[in-house]
């Protein structure tokens, strides 16, 4: 029995150093980074992009250049709250006062109350709540979780296609590994058929991370249980908490939250940071008293 613990710790150890070795052979192919790219790119990132690529150090290296390219352009880190919050007046998503069991960060995501008509506005307001989930992630946590609730949902208000791609396509591309799972709570039966394209547009691993959970299924029920204190959980998902959203309250933890983003990407200062000759940025608007 100890001389197979001990195969098994000497394997994992192995592994763990193969690992080491393809972070930094990517950090090597990758060559001399600076500014943002520089701080985005910790070992922890690049670990998430090679587990996405099967440790592929050629596939990963393309793929993160190609977040970085978006990144340098999108600019995720400077969208402030006051520029997206028209969009999230309804709460159509959000990000939850409670974690997982394993600590996760939680974004509600409410697609029956969709209030605008503009993708482009509602994508940034998707990637600006990404990156607060990120941020607001614990020590030594890398994923979030999401609850989707299709209260209200219909053919009428339904997420167009375009969409539904456009943001798996965020996800998937620019967020590897960020989403831990993602529970589709009591779809209607009408929303098969739209699954039916979406479904089309997600990688095998991000397609593993898709739970629908029916109230009446034992084994969904029991699923979503393992990762949810009842007690935290909205009644919507099957929980014993209230639901209600404060867009107000909820603003107010956003415009905080600018602050520290704006902190942690050096946006508050006016001189380059220590790191690599980072590009001077100035201090957002939002920021102003």
């Amino acid at each position: 029995m100890f001389r197979r613990w001990g195969n098994s710790q000497h394997d994992q150890d192995t592994d763990e150093q193969e690992h080491d070795n393809k972070v930094n052979e990517l950090k090597t192919a990758l060559g001399p980074l600076s500014g943002r790219s520089l701080q985005y790119c910790t070992d922890a990132c690049l670990k998430r992009y090679l587990v996405a690529r099967n440790w592929n150090v050629e596939k990963s290296k393309k793929m993160l250049e190609e977040t970085l390219r978006w990144r340098s352009t999108y600019k995720p880190e400077e969208i402030c709250w006051h520029e997206v919050a028209v969009e999230g007046e309804t709460g159509k998503i959000y990000r939850a006062n409670f974690h997982d069991r394993h600590g996760r960060t939680v974004l509600i995501l409410r697609p029956g109350m969709q209030n605008t008509s503009s993708l482009d506005n509602q994508m940034r307001h998707l990637v600006y709540l990404i990156e607060n989930a990120i941020l607001n992630l614990p020590e030594g946590q890398e994923q979030m979780a999401w609850l989707i609730d299709f209260t209200g949902w219909s053919l009428s208000n339904n997420v167009p296609i375009k969409s539904a791609r456009e943001t798996i396509n965020i996800l998937q591309n620019h967020y590897p590994e960020r989403l831990a799972i993602a529970f589709l709570y009591s779809p209607p039966r009408i929303f098969e058929a739209f699954w039916k394209v979406v479904r089309y547009f997600l990688d095998t691993k991000t397609f593993q991370k898709v739970k629908f959970v029916y109230p009446k299924n034992k084994d969904s029920v029991e699923l979503m249980s393992s990762y949810f204190d009842s007690d935290n959980l909205p009644t919507e998902f099957g929980g014993k908490a209230t639901l209600q959203y404060d867009h107000e309250e909820f603003s107010r933890q956003m415009v905080q939250d600018d602050v520290k983003g704006a902190k942690l990407w050096g946006l508050d200062e006016h001189q380059p940071n220590d790191r690599g000759g980072a590009e001077v940025a100035p201090e957002p608007e939002c920021l102003a008293p």
